[in-house]
């Protein structure tokens, strides 16, 4: 695989928590490579680290050692500042609970990444509004969260996690708050969305169904990556 093809890359990723006097190793020299256009979904059991992954990947945490690289440039040299204006300008950001802001419409929440980093009202607005159609909410863009369901709330983060046009999404069980069918729907919007921005995609997962619809699935175990079922009975 060529490096323009590699959008994101984990090398020898470390993360060492302490607890007491013990040191908890929860990712152990892990490798990764994400590329670019790919969805991948990541499993494992609760407190096995796929969360703390995810946020190493992202710029939010910083690992004990090793790099991650993103289009072959090592992250963790920036300062953070320049870590934050990357996270900007390059991730987009999925969680289990979708955190709007309750006194903000869907429009406004939608916005708000491109406002902060900067962006005009006219054109933050030019942005939001063809995502929130994307995602079903072409008629809700005044409603404020707690007018619109749990799935239209989970629609209106995704939205939110595109509108700086990212190159990579990192979604943390981005349907595990919702119901069956919403779960589902989520779903396939997020595969859709990953294939129409070309995006590289790490999404944290207990939903099979979503995982068997991703490119590649892998598990985490023991603080180390292996295909997802090698670890099963």
């Amino acid at each position: 695989m060529n490096d323009q093809a590699v959008t994101l890359e984990a090398k020898g990723l470390t993360r060492v928590f302490k607890s007491g006097l013990e040191d908890l190793c929860i990712l152990d020299n892990l490798d990764l490579v994400v590329p670019k256009g790919t969805s991948m979904a990541i499993l494992g059991a609760s407190g096995t680290g796929k969360s703390t992954l995810l946020y190493v990947l992202g710029g939010l945490d910083r690992p004990t050692s090793g790099q991650v690289l993103f289009e072959g440039r090592s992250v963790f040299t920036h300062t953070e500042e320049e870590l934050a204006a990357w996270r900007s300008r390059v991730i987009g950001f999925i969680f289990q609970f979708h955190h709007l802001l309750s006194d903000f419409t869907a429009l406004e929440n939608t916005t708000l990444p491109a406002r902060l980093a900067g962006l005009s009202p006219a054109e933050s607005e030019a942005r939001a509004w063809p995502l929130l159609k994307r995602v079903g909410l072409a008629g809700r863009l005044d409603h404020k969260p707690g007018k619109l369901s749990g799935g239209e709330q989970q629609r209106v983060a995704l939205a939110r996690a595109l509108v700086m046009k990212p190159k990579i999404l990192l979604a943390d069980e981005p349907t595990g708050n919702l119901d069956a069918k919403n779960a589902a729907a989520v779903t396939t919007l997020i595969l859709e969305l990953v294939a129409e921005h070309n995006l590289a995609a790490v999404i944290v997962t207990h939903n099979d169904r979503l995982a068997g619809l991703v490119d590649i699935s892998l598990e985490l175990v023991s603080g180390r990556l292996t295909p997802a079922g090698d670890n099963r009975g």
